[in-house]
């Protein structure tokens, strides 16, 4: 029941972010609830349909249309505290892909995926739906770039896969989505990133 409420509060936050990246490029309020939409359930939507667990969850359940659909009016509503909130909603959103990261490992392994591909699809469930926002917003995936993102997802689906079946499944649960978020914090505060390639400009 905890999970489920986080993975709609992870939910929520993912649809706000979506929306004020669609204020912030001018788009009306049908290109605000696409972006809400994609970037909310997008990743998630894609991995049901990789592991074959049709219909998607959110067909299923319409909790999370509607948590979408309020988060998104919500979020154009106060658009104009955006600044003031942003720092707030970063913390947020570094717990969102937390939790989406343990959900879509979980998911996946209950459908008999190997390791390896459990944790390539909670880094898809964390991190799947922002990249197709980005894309849509023209701009480039805040995976692609050299911030701790995915690699704060890789290794706390690591974490879970390698732990789950010797300590249980909630500790695993705890310590994994701890480990992301702690990852994602330390990269925004401590200005932490991934080595970059800085190749020498091509000769004309």
């Amino acid at each position: 029941m905890l999970l489920y409420t986080l993975d709609l509060f992870g939910t929520a936050v993912f649809a706000i972010s979506g929306a004020w990246l669609a204020c912030r490029k001018d788009m009306d309020i049908f290109g605000a609830m696409v972006l809400a939409f994609v970037t909310a359930v997008g990743g998630g939507t894609i991995r049901d349909v990789l592991l074959g667990a049709t219909p998607v969850f959110w067909v299923q359940d319409h909790d999370y249309v509607m948590v979408i659909l309020a988060s998104t009016l919500l979020a154009i509503l106060v658009r104009r505290w955006h600044e003031r909130t942003h720092h707030l909603l970063l913390i947020s959103d570094a717990l969102g892909l937390a939790v989406f990261t343990v959900i879509g490992v979980t998911k996946a392994l209950a459908f008999g995926a190997s390791p390896i591909v459990a944790v390539m699809m909670g880094v898809l469930t964390g991190c799947g739906g922002g990249a197709i926002r980005d894309l849509l917003s023209g701009e480039v995936p805040l995976v692609l770039k050299k911030e701790v993102y995915a690699f704060a997802a890789m290794a706390g689906g690591a974490v879970f896969v390698t732990l789950e079946s010797h300590i249980g499944v909630n500790e695993a649960t705890l310590l994994s989505a701890g480990l992301v978020l702690l990852l994602r914090l330390l990269a925004m505060y401590k200005k932490l990133s991934l080595p970059r390639f800085d190749l020498p400009p091509v000769a004309r």
